[in-house]
């Protein structure tokens, strides 16, 4: 094995051929130089810790040492050297280099394990200071240390690889005299903490020793009296304090008086206690942040009780609603599938707004403007995510009859839309967050794409609101062709904005021609590519406006026949119906995810299991639409009127992972494809026959599915309104589709709409899963969100680094010097590289490739993150065409490696934030061709040069719009854009939206 600790350049020296190391027991074995690297950046990391000055130069230094203590054996002519002759040299090395500190840590390291080898293990005993804890009452008390011992071993039970004794070490370095039991119990939990990097699995030990402080905060809370009950008692007790919090939950107006009504004897005794103890650390402190009900503060709700609550809030209407709320209760607590968060704040509560997403439509007078801001206010009240529809308001120089005046165009309004958001933060829970969308054609076009700046005129910019460009395909068209674009202000062409398709593509050439003859009096005309290339530049340098594609949405769209989808949702999954005026719609959507790697056995993909959780998780949805606490009539109108869901996925990765299927990979798209269309086929299915029991929706005649249409189906209404060769859409399908036609054609759906691949950026993190369809972002990271900053490993990559004897402390260091990437360390086998392989170093394409195979199945849409490593504007003009030819309907954010790395600093004893710091000599910059940061071009090899990837096919032939340099067709070819990298959009930001 070679070692990842040298510079890739070093061959640590030329070792004599056929070297043999005689072992202290007198066998013999290869000699190996990358043992040595490995043992001796062990002693510096014990001395000097994961400091950034040590890590900037530990990989080339050791290196160095390495070459000469090979050298000096090489002087050695025998065939065999001995062991300790090597480490003798490892310390002149050491003393040489005038490393003293190290070299006397190695001497004390062999001069130990002799010790011990001679005389046999020894336990050791400490003379530890008498610590007191302060009562809550004032009074002080013993530390009870068997309490702790108690606790700990609790927590340590069934782990494999965690130990009492280190977390005890850190608790005895912390602890003081007079620590408060509240303190105390927080430095247990950090103590276990602050070795998650080094074994993962002290995540859940930390979760555990977490759970019993809130055992004990919530027991006590209820009783009155300090209480410290353990799993065991607290498993015993479960159903009793579950009634009681019922109780002082409906006592102080925080749970609805209705659920007292259930029988609670029966409810209860499901109860399962023990998954409490298999939440994960991120998730269980993300819950009692942001979800458990508090009373002035003090959690009194836990975990099991937490998802009983959900789970009654939604059977509340059922026939047999305790029946029903154990079906729920399993499918949440067992994490096989999640609510969205408004369906967790709120289900069971006094106030049962859950549904996720609200969608309007602003129209052109002050009347809609500012009701549309008190809308805005009221729906994110209570945690929806907005997306506004702005297209119809006049632009900047249009003509205002009752004034005689001039506008001030689309801007200023949207300025004031973005300050609402942020007054209106849904209690402190999360940050309110709307987007607003603008068609290309609208005349203030130019403005919005500046809205997110940093520069320029203030009262023209909405820093903390999100933007997104409804795009119709006769604009691409124009790019394509490097024809011109004329810009209109939507009070002169107002039907633009109900068009689409075909229609639209006509109606907007009149209007040009229209404009020409001087009948249209707003008006500009550009060309098409310079509009574009600004687009794409905004996008990159502020992360806004995303790129959404306006014709798939409503080309696809089931619901053609009751109106015009205007766009889409704050995340861009949601494409509903949406109508402006006080007796119009505003469109909602009640998401909820399938975990998809709990969906994952011996033989790939339990179709069976997944059907059962598919069936309850729609029914679930669907009583979301009944039972919800609309705070505008235009939402409950057009809510029970369509009655919409969105059922989507997340743990992709790791269900990938969990199959041994690399991410970029024709595998990966493959499974992409199946597991959608399983997901998609048994929602529909689920939903007709929720039709058969409750009745269909009441828009259902006219729609799609009377007539058969389902969403692999409508691809062919989107292929015909496209020109030649510019839709490329796989078109396999494998299961029973003409049967399920046919019972939707005559049994109906209870809901307008089934699919909708949300971000999960939170209920991933309270399952312990990646989010959504997401590649990893890092294999070990600090994530930062409202909770706090949390050292993640990817679980799957150690489990395979164990059992190849290669997960130590070295392969932490390495991991955190090369920024969590696997590209650049030696050690690791190639097939893991494969595996493990992160967003930026999959070809983007690929990402595109196995989004289109989901596109195919949804009757909305899916929050389509996209990654570059090195972006020019070449490629991001090919990544969003073939975005656009592939059929995709949305995208979201676009990722780029910043030009800084991660500050490459030990976590022990921190946890804290990694925090940017220029790359120097260690890192390197986004795309700069240099072997320091995994990302080189447009792929991440490590050498120098792009990384070769094949290309991915599609209907059996590859993309024709590469990502991979290739010039692009026609108008577009050699764009070149002035970049800013460092204004990038990064990952991991804890007051975005798709990073909570």
């Amino acid at each position: 094995m070679t070692t990842s600790t040298a510079p890739p350049a070093s061959t640590h020296g030329a070792a004599p051929p056929g070297l043999r190391v005689i072992r202290r027991d007198g066998s013999e074995t290869t000699f190996d130089a990358g043992k040595i690297s490995v043992a001796m950046t062990k002693a510096f990391l014990a001395v000097e810790g994961g400091s950034a000055s040590a890590s900037s130069r530990l990989h080339h230094l050791v290196g160095e040492l390495t070459d000469q203590v090979v050298a000096a054996l090489a002087r050695h002519p025998a065939p065999g050297v001995h062991v300790e002759q090597i480490q003798d040299q490892v310390e002149l090395a050491l003393m040489r280099g005038e490393h003293h500190k190290v070299a006397r840590s190695y001497v004390l390291y062999r001069e130990q394990h002799a010790q011990a080898r001679d005389t046999g293990p020894e336990t050791a005993t400490t003379d530890l200071p008498t610590v007191h804890v302060t009562q809550p009452d004032g009074s002080r008390v013993p530390l009870d240390r068997d309490r702790v011992e108690t606790v700990l071993a609790e927590a340590l039970a069934g782990i494999e690889d965690v130990s009492r004794e280190p977390v005890l070490a850190e608790l005895d370095r912390t602890v003081y005299d007079g620590i408060t039991a509240d303190e105390l119990a927080q430095a247990l939990v950090m103590a276990a903490r602050t070795l998650v990097e080094r074994e993962p699995d002290y995540s859940l030990v930390a979760s555990r020793l977490l759970l019993d402080r809130l055992r004990a905060e919530a027991v006590s809370h209820l009783s009155g009296t300090r209480e410290t009950p353990d799993q065991a008692t607290m498993a015993q007790r479960y159903a009793t304090y579950t009634k009681d919090y019922l109780s002082r939950a409906i006592d102080i107006g925080l749970v609805d008086p209705e659920l007292a009504t259930f029988d609670l004897d029966r409810v209860t005794a499901a109860i399962r206690p023990e998954r409490d103890t298999e939440i994960g650390f991120l998730g269980l402190q993300t819950l009692y942040d942001r979800y458990f009900l508090h009373e002035r503060g003090t959690r009194f709700e836990l975990p099991q009780a937490f998802f009983l609550r959900v789970a009654m809030g939604l059977a509340i209407r059922e026939v047999d609603r305790e029946a029903r709320a154990i079906e729920f209760y399993e499918l949440l607590s067992s994490f096989d599938f999640m609510a969205s968060t408004p369906t967790l704040f709120n289900s069971g509560t006094t106030r049962a707004q859950l549904s996720s997403c609200f969608l309007t439509t602003v129209d052109d007078d002050l009347d809609s403007i500012f009701g549309g801001y008190r809308n805005n206010a009221l729906l994110a009240k209570y945690s929806g995510g907005l997306g506004n529809d702005w297209t119809p308001v006049r632009g900047l120089g249009a003509h205002i009859r009752g004034t005689n005046g001039v506008s001030q165009g689309v801007v200023p309004f949207l300025k004031i839309a973005g300050d609402t958001a942020v007054a209106v933060n849904q209690g402190g829970k999360r940050k309110g967050a709307a987007c607003a969308y603008l068609e290309t054609w609208h005349v203030d076009i130019e403005e919005f794409l500046d809205l997110r700046k940093n520069t320029g005129d203030d009262r023209r910019r909405t820093h903390d609101m999100n933007t997104a460009n409804w795009v119709p395909d006769e604009f691409l068209r124009r790019v394509q062709a490097d024809g011109s674009w004329t810009l209109f202000s939507p009070d002169e062409v107002p039907d633009l904005h109900d068009l689409y398709g075909t229609a639209f593509s006509l109606r907007y050439r009149e209007y040009e021609q229209a404009a020409e003859r001087g009948e249209i009096r707003v008006h500009r005309t550009v060309r098409a590519v310079d509009l574009w290339r600004r687009m794409l530049t905004m996008l990159f340098e502020t992360g806004h406006p995303w790129i959404t594609f306006k014709d798939p949405c409503n080309l696809r769209s089931p619901q053609q026949h009751a109106g015009v989808v205007h766009s889409s949702n704050l995340c861009t999954e949601i494409t509903l119906n949406t109508q402006a005026g006080a007796d119009g719609e505003v469109a909602v959507c009640n998401l909820g995810s399938v975990n998809l790697a709990a969906h994952i056995g011996p033989n790939g993909l339990d179709t069976d299991k997944l059907q059962r959780t598919v069936t309850t998780a729609v029914r679930m949805l669907d009583n979301v639409v009944d039972i919800n606490f609309y705070t505008i009539p235009e939402a409950r109108r057009s809510n029970l009127r369509h009655r919409p869901v969105g059922l989507g996925m997340m743990g992709f990765s790791d269900a990938l992972f969990l199959q041994r299927i690399a991410p970029g990979s024709d595998a990966a798209v493959e499974f992409a494809d199946r597991s959608a269309e399983a997901l998609s086929y048994h929602a529909i299915a689920a939903s007709s026959d929720l039709a058969a029991e409750r009745g269909r929706y009441a828009s259902f005649d006219g729609s799609l599915w009377s007539r058969g249409i389902l969403p692999i189906d409508s691809l062919e209404l989107l292929a015909a309104a496209r020109e030649e060769g510019e839709l490329d859409v796989d078109r396999s399908t494998t299961l029973d589709w003409d049967t399920l036609r046919e019972t939707v054609r005559t049994q109906g759906m209870r809901n307008s709409n089934v699919l909708a691949i949300a971000p999960t950026a939170t209920i991933s993190n309270i399952c312990g899963v990646a989010q959504s369809i997401e590649p990893i972002h890092l294999n070990l990271y600090v994530k930062s969100n409202m909770s706090g900053d949390f050292t993640v490993v990817n679980p799957h990559l150690v489990r395979d680094l164990k059992q190849r004897g290669l997960w130590d402390e070295v392969m932490v260091a390495d991991l955190k010097y090369f920024d969590g990437s696997l590209a650049e360390i030696d050690r690791v086998p190639a097939d893991l590289k494969e595996l493990y392989a992160t967003a930026f170093e999959i070809e983007p394409r690929w990402l595109i490739a196995a989004a289109s195979r989901r596109q195919k199945w949804l009757d909305q849409a899916q929050s389509l993150n996209l990654y570059l490593a090195g972006p020019s504007g070449r490629k991001l003009d090919e990544l969003y065409r073939l975005a656009w030819r592939s059929g995709c309907k949305t995208t979201y954010y676009l990722r780029t490696r910043a030009a800084t790395s991660v500050e490459k600093s030990t976590l022990k004893g921190t946890d804290g934030r990694l925090t940017g710091v220029p790359t120097g000599s260690g890192g390197n910059p986004a795309g700069n061709g240099s072997a320091g940061s995994g990302a080189t071009g447009s792929g991440a090899t490590g050498s120098g040069s792009a990384a070769t990837v094949p290309a991915v096919p599609v209907n059996g032939a590859a993309p024709a719009v590469p990502v991979n340099g290739t010039a692009p067709a026609n108008g577009t070819a050699g764009m070149e854009l002035d970049l800013d990298p460092a204004a990038a959009c990064s990952i991991d930001d804890p007051d975005c939206e798709a990073c909570q």
